[in-house]
């Protein structure tokens, strides 16, 4: 497909797909943080939950690019 395997075009999609999903929803939650009125502290908690799921997808191509090298 497009020129692609199967593993290339999963790879491709699950390192720029899920990446754009996660900018999408940095959208997302400042919009909603802006609509509910939920102050600096509110807003901060909301990216906050959005940060640690950001810095496990991250640590998963850290990890992997470390075991790979070995």
């Amino acid at each position: 497909m497009f020129g692609m395997t199967e593993e290339q075009f999963a790879e491709f999609f699950m390192t720029y797909g899920v990446g754009a999903l996660i900018v999408f929803m940095l959208f997302i939650i400042g919009h909603l943080a802006w609509e509910s009125k939920a102050g600096k502290f509110g807003t901060f908690v909301l990216f906050l939950g959005l940060a640690v799921g950001f810095i496990g997808f991250i640590a998963k191509y850290i990890i992997q690019w470390y075991l790979d090298g070995a």
